[in-house]
């Protein structure tokens, strides 16, 4: 099974959440793999990008999550990120074929690049990418403050044909806000998680 991750925006702790996602069912009996096919970082953020980080919760090395040809040091959406840094231009058809098979009876988490529509390759953005590799699980990540329900209506219109789980990072249940959120979406037919244990079990859920 492919599971494609993407958030509302940056900064919503997507790959925080999924590194979560992969130190528990790591620990299952299920196989599971990460794929960041491709990432953008400042600088200074060397040594806890995405890549590294997720592959910290496989305990892999980073560049099986992230080829090493797809790191880009500037904190730009990788295909401008790729263009000012003189790099080959790369369309979705080339990220797709670096990402490898989901494994025997287990699951493959490809995570994207900022959100839904945000550009990944010169030719296409996240939703793209995750229809190119066949994805039919999506989790979207977003906060569970102001402007969540907006933002979570948005991106799963983005995401049409797709099954996707919204998880709402950071919900506390004693704040009133973030209560009516996850009540409004789920009256509203969201698929609404508020924990990575709850996702988990979802995920497992699906699994042939």
């Amino acid at each position: 099974m492919i599971v494609f991750v993407t958030g509302t925006g940056t900064e919503v702790g997507k790959t925080w959440v999924l590194a979560r996602v992969l130190e528990t069912m790591r620990a299952g009996t299920r196989p599971v793999a990460a794929a960041k096919p491709a990432q953008s970082y400042a600088p200074a953020e060397l040594g806890a990008t995405d890549a590294e980080l997720l592959a910290a919760a496989l305990g892999v090395d980073p560049h099986t999550v992230c080829p090493a040809h797809r790191w880009y040091a500037t904190p730009m959406a990788p295909p401008m990120a790729a263009h000012v840094l003189g790099a080959p231009a790369f369309t979705i058809a080339d990220l797709a074929g670096e990402v490898p098979a989901a494994p025997a009876a287990g699951v493959l988490f490809v995570e994207g690049a900022g959100g839904p529509r945000s550009p990944l390759a010169v030719d296409g953005d996240n939703v793209d990418l995750a229809r190119a590799v066949g994805a039919g699980l999506a989790v979207l990540v977003a906060d569970a403050d102001l402007g969540t329900i907006n933002a979570v209506r948005l991106c799963v219109d983005a995401l049409t044909g797709f099954d996707t789980l919204v998880l709402l990072n950071r919900f506390d249940a004693g704040d009133d806000l973030h209560r009516r959120n996850q009540a409004w979406l789920a009256a509203a037919g969201y698929q609404v998680l508020t924990s990575v244990d709850e996702l988990v079990a979802r995920l497992t859920e699906r699994l042939p």
